[in-house]
């Protein structure tokens, strides 16, 4: 079930919150976000409800996040949704759902990090506190967690599927950033917990700043570098050497050429899905666009360094 098939009006969110969780049905109600996943809808002043909408993997990514969110966020020195109900499949709403704790702030993509040097130790110290060693039974995963080399089909198809667009002023230059990253070392450290989903609409900033992290749908165990990237795609230009500075342990070569692999899939991703029409949604996502854009410029200055 997508969102071509079923209509999430706050009508249907107060019935099943009157059906699951009663004593939270009266709060105020209305809708926050329409997300890649989810819809989520504040609820009252503390409290928000993320409902899948959207991708028939949006039900196994909440039930992760409920599982496992609630452990990990006490040493986060960030605010980040903390997952307080569930909500199971009814007749009402055939998914899981969840309320989780509300974090204020405005997303990235529409309000960008302008305090860059904060900004970088700010987030070092969250992927710092977040990146420790994950317990076996922790979910990995296929699609952000292996070899950077096993996604350079994907890439390339994505890249051609730009470059024909013509969003992407450089191409061997961007393909020379991916090559040079699938051909680093893999990571053999532990698996640490990783986000997975560092991109600007997903880092909530207030006045500049940045203030929350949101969406841990896909949280896994694994190689840091996923996340890292975010010290080209999030930060401001001339910021990641503060970040990696500031990032502990420090990051090997290695690391940081993967970290720039990742950096730039996933800036050609976000370049085609600011793209009206991308990947079946209507209008796209334009806030991606010129994130992404700016990602790409600043990844390809930095490449040699």
């Amino acid at each position: 079930m997508t969102h071509t098939e079923i209509e999430v009006t706050a009508e249907l969110v107060r019935d099943l919150l009157r059906d699951q969780h009663p004593d939270l049905a009266g709060h105020p109600l209305r809708l926050g976000a329409r997300g890649w996943d989810n819809q989520m809808w504040r609820l009252g002043d503390h409290l928000a409800v993320r409902l899948p909408w959207a991708t028939e993997s949006a039900d196994a990514l909440l039930r992760k996040e409920h599982t496992w969110v609630p452990g990990l966020a006490p040493r986060l020195p960030l605010p980040v949704p903390v997952p307080q109900r569930l909500g199971e499949p009814s007749a009402r709403f055939p998914r899981p759902w969840i309320v989780t704790t509300w974090v204020p702030g405005e997303p990235a993509d529409r309000a960008p990090v302008t305090r860059a040097a904060e900004a970088a130790d700010v987030l070092a110290a969250f992927l710092t506190a977040l990146h420790q060693p994950a317990p076996e039974q922790a979910p990995g995963s296929l699609a952000r967690g292996g070899p950077l080399a096993g996604h350079t089909g994907g890439f390339a198809r994505q890249l051609a599927e730009a470059t024909e667009r013509g969003l992407i002023p450089d191409p061997d230059a961007v393909r020379a950033v991916w090559d040079d990253a699938a051909a680093a070392p893999d990571w053999d450290g532990p698996a640490l917990w990783v986000h997975g989903d560092l991109h600007p609409a997903n880092v909530l900033t207030s006045d500049g700043a940045i203030c929350g992290v949101v969406d841990f749908g896909d949280l896994f165990a694994g190689d840091p570098a996923c996340d890292l990237a975010a010290a080209w795609n999030l930060l401001p230009d001339g910021t990641a050497d503060r970040f990696f500075g500031a990032y502990r342990p420090a990051p090997d070569a290695a690391t940081v050429r993967r970290a720039r692999g990742w950096a730039v899939g996933r800036a050609v991703a976000c370049v085609l899905i600011g793209d009206a029409g991308v990947h079946g949604r209507p209008g796209g996502k334009p806030t991606w666009g010129p994130p992404a854009h700016a990602a790409l410029r600043r990844i390809i200055a930095t490449a040699h360094r």
